[in-house]
């Protein structure tokens, strides 16, 4: 159903259908929607600018390309002087997860569309884990209303490391199958499981089965710096590319394998500069890279960008301009087969395009998607239609009980006046943890942060069903200060509910306040809230707009800053303290992971 909006324009017709017409106009026949003239044509093809060029347009297609379109106009066409601006293809995110903009479906469209993304290849696996197959089908519902391309990718991995984690729902092949007959399913999310395709788990592998059979592509997920068999093993496995990569080797290893390499700029990784050195100084085929963002908050697409802020990051990196464009546009096409489709300004192709004065600096002042102006000078110009998301959809936050804080007690084992406890350490802008130990003192038989030595509490707190069960343990890296606690249902990938504090009371309170709003983010400061963020729709998104989201965001941010934090983008980095399939230490509903070995671990070390 749906909520207060309506799609101004009628869906985009199949090549198939509007093939006589497109003819037509490219011959003279017949007269084009829309005809650009007097631009810098990027062809991505064949990586050069065509000045003068002109482009015509009908059914939201493009129908003829060329030096002179004069012979497609008529009295009704609409004609746009591009004053010698660069067309550009319409740019793709080739990896990304919307539930980490904190927005819906419609609302991160509404957010990107002015940056000039105009296809977004979505692997919703954050509501898989708290709605199933359901949440997925939500998502895959409300993209397909909107005015771009958004794609969804089946989920692989609910929960993401069986054993080691519970989820809300679990996703199965049989999901995984039926999913695939889905007209907006594009593949499979990534396997983030990856131990389970290295040796041999027949789930995992009936999954990728799944979706080749349905000769649709497999995303992938390796998480480790083992380049080895297990690397190898996991190649051969079916993933088609891979996103985890974070320095030079990692991308060549990738494409060597006969895998795409998706280079990632998101708002806490940092991963372009470190591998796109293999196309820039070791003059590989950059056919097999691609540029994503995989996780963009808020924040970062109202006051950054999105897939531009990327294309500009790889040109600052010192990659060449068209082969950064081709990296975000016709290279993210051609590996999800859909090369005839999008990805460049060419016959038969939607008509997805944006002006810019600049390849370089890339400020996007108007964008076409299928054929249609959908942004001008950073505004939207259409309407991105909602769903009426169901009731249970926004009640999905269960505590079970009212917390305390005795709930956050670690208890020291007996007669102890010292423990070495295992900390998860914070990498600032990365993924990965570090395994670390510290020696904390024990009050009252109660094992205590250490504020001087910048250790600090974190809690996994069960919701999905209400079991009241709080997991404990001890983090570094965030600088908290004084008595405070931050609270989070998004926690990838489990979502159940970070809490990291330095006060057990402040942590008690948060928890619960997230329990009252049905989910979110918030700050608590010597037992007060400083700091929410609503995200009622499955714990995760927030269905108001993105400057209204970005805004408690940011207030947010500022509260963390002044609780201690002065790491960048530390939200990010609190929200996947408990993503078990990512070296070396997470935590979890069912204890401390040991994610090099991925196996439940002690808090404490023997004495």
């Amino acid at each position: 159903m749906l909520d207060n909006c309506s799609m101004t324009d009628t869906p985009l017709k199949s090549w198939a259908e509007t093939a006589p017409r497109l003819v037509a106009v490219a011959a003279g026949r017949e007269a084009a929607d829309l005809v650009i003239k007097s631009a810098k044509v990027v062809n991505v093809h064949t990586r050069e600018v065509l000045d003068g060029w002109q482009v015509a347009v009908a059914e939201g297609r493009f129908a003829y390309v060329g030096p002179d379109a004069s012979h497609c106009l008529a009295d009704d066409t609409e004609v746009i002087d591009a004053d010698g601006k660069y067309l550009i293809p319409g740019l793709c995110d080739a990896h990304m997860h919307i539930e980490s903009g904190m927005l819906t479906p419609a609302e991160f469209a509404a957010a990107v569309i002015p940056h000039g993304t105009t296809s977004m290849f979505t692997d919703p696996h954050e509501i898989a884990n708290v709605l199933g197959l359901e949440g997925v089908r939500l998502m895959h519902d409300e993209a397909a209303l909107q005015p771009v391309n958004i794609f969804t990718q089946m989920p692989s991995c609910a929960p993401s490391a069986p054993g080691l984690e519970t989820t809300g729902r679990e996703i199965t092949p049989e999901d995984v199958a039926e999913a695939m007959n889905w007209p907006g399913i594009i593949g499979l999310g990534e396997m983030m499981n990856f131990p389970g395709v290295v040796h041999g788990d027949p789930k995992m592998l009936a999954e990728i089965a799944a979706t080749q059979n349905a000769n649709k592509t497999v995303g992938g997920h390796y998480a480790s710096p083992d380049l080895g068999p297990n690397f190898h093993a996991y190649a051969a496995g079916g993933p088609a590319d891979d996103h985890e990569g974070t320095c030079e080797a990692d991308a060549i290893a990738r494409v060597r394998q006969g895998m795409r390499s998706m280079m990632r700029l998101g708002s806490a990784w940092y991963d372009v500069e470190t591998q796109i050195t293999a196309v820039t100084e070791k003059g590989l085929d950059p056919r097999s890279f691609i540029l994503c963002t995989d996780d963009s908050h808020s924040g970062t697409l109202v006051n950054d960008g999105h897939m531009n802020r990327v294309v500009r990051h790889a040109i600052a990196c010192g990659c060449d301009p068209l082969i950064a464009l081709q990296m975000a546009t016709i290279n993210t096409a051609t590996h999800f087969g859909l090369e005839r489709e999008l990805g460049s300004i060419a016959p038969g192709r939607r008509a997805d395009m944006i002006l810019t004065p600049s390849l370089t600096e890339l400020q996007i002042e108007r964008v076409y998607a299928r054929g249609a102006l959908v942004a001008e000078k950073g505004r939207i110009t259409v309407a991105c239609p909602h769903l009426d998301w169901p009731d249970h959809a926004r009640n999905t936050v269960h505590l079970g009980k009212t917390l305390e804080g005795a709930d956050f007690e670690i208890a020291a084992p007996d007669g102890a006046n010292t423990v070495t406890a295992k900390v998860i350490g914070v990498v600032e802008n990365q993924a990965p943890t570090k395994a670390l130990t510290a020696d904390l003192q024990v009050s009252n038989g109660i094992v205590e942060p250490d504020e001087a030595n910048d250790i600090a509490q974190i809690a996994l707190v069960e919701r999905h069903r209400g079991t009241g069960d709080v997991t404990n343990g001890f983090v570094s890296g965030f600088g908290y200060r004084g008595d405070m606690a931050i609270a989070s249902t998004v926690a990838h990938d489990s979502h159940h509910m970070i809490v990291v504090g330095t006060s057990r009371r402040d942590m008690a309170l948060a928890a619960n306040r997230l329990g009252e709003v049905g989910g979110g983010i918030t700050v608590f400061r010597d037992g007060k809230e400083i700091a929410l963020v609503e995200l009622p729709v499955a714990g995760l998104m927030s269905d108001e707009p993105a400057e209204t989201v970005a805004a408690k965001a940011q207030n947010m941010v500022e509260a963390m800053a002044a609780c201690g934090c002065t790491l960048n983008n530390a939200y990010m980095q609190h929200s996947l303290l408990a993503l078990v399939v990512i070296p070396e230490l997470r935590i979890s509903d069912l204890g401390l992971v040991d994610v090099t070995k991925f196996e439940l671990t002690e808090l404490f070390e023997e004495p």
